[in-house]
């Protein structure tokens, strides 16, 4: 057929901020434990903030995914920002345009084709409500990946966002338009989206997770889920915070 493929995991990828997965694609180490609720367990399996950065030589990109859930969407959050991606490319003033989006109708799996200019960046954003269990990039059969060089900003460590459904990417209509990836596109610098709907209510083990990334910054976004528990050493008071705060 001509073409070349090439798995995912030897990609240039950013938004994977820890080896010591589960699965490649998760979002929190494996030892994740009983220490967070069960929506931050269950969560580290969506790809929200993850993306492929990369310039090809090739004249077309194909890009197929296997999702890692069956359910591919929610009552709200629609189906191609919860399991679809987003592509981009880069134009020589360095703004990312938006070129297609790979829409997903079979938890068997998508496939998402696009003619492309040779040397031009690309940029692949993956599903927020969704992970993927695998993925693979088809390009022509005598064309090459290469990383892209480091931002114009001159930005290199991640901003490390952690937070709620807003930080995660609800509602947003399509992976690319989730506020982290808009942050990340429109200040030139990589972000990692530790966003958990309706679950980041700031547990202590959360802060030895985060405090394992080597950041630029850290963004807190968890107020809107953290509300009031009675204190344990002092029946009837009331402390502010689900779990112990940082």
């Amino acid at each position: 057929n001509g073409v070349k493929w090439i798995d995912g995991k030897y990609l240039p990828i950013e938004g994977r901020a820890f080896n010591d997965t589960e699965h490649y694609y998760d979002r929190l180490p494996a030892n994740v434990t009983t220490n967070v609720n069960g929506g931050v367990r269950s969560m580290k399996h969506h790809t929200a903030g993850m993306q492929f950065r990369f310039v090809t030589d090739s004249k077309r990109l194909t890009f197929r995914w296997v999702p890692w859930s069956s359910s591919l969407s929610s009552d709200n959050v629609v189906q191609i920002a919860m399991s679809g991606i987003d592509v981009y490319r880069q134009d020589p003033d360095g703004k990312w345009r938006f070129v297609q989006t790979g829409r997903i109708a079979r938890a068997t799996g998508a496939e998402c084709s696009i003619s492309w200019t040779p040397g031009t960046p690309c940029l692949v954003n993956l599903p927020l409500y969704n992970g993927v269990k695998s993925f693979t990039l088809g390009i022509d059969k005598d064309a090459k990946i290469e990383a892209l060089s480091p931002r114009r900003s001159g930005i290199t460590k991640p901003v490390v966002f952690y937070g709620t459904s807003i930080t995660h990417g609800a509602s947003a209509s399509r992976p690319g338009l989730s506020f982290v990836n808009l942050v990340g596109r429109d200040l030139d610098v990589p972000v990692v989206n530790l966003g958990f709907s309706g679950s980041g209510v700031m547990e202590f083990e959360m802060s030895e997770h985060l405090a394992r990334i080597d950041a630029s910054c850290y963004v807190l976004d968890c107020l809107w889920n953290m509300g009031l528990r009675e204190d344990p050493k002092c029946p009837g008071r009331s402390v502010e915070g689900n779990y112990e705060k940082f």
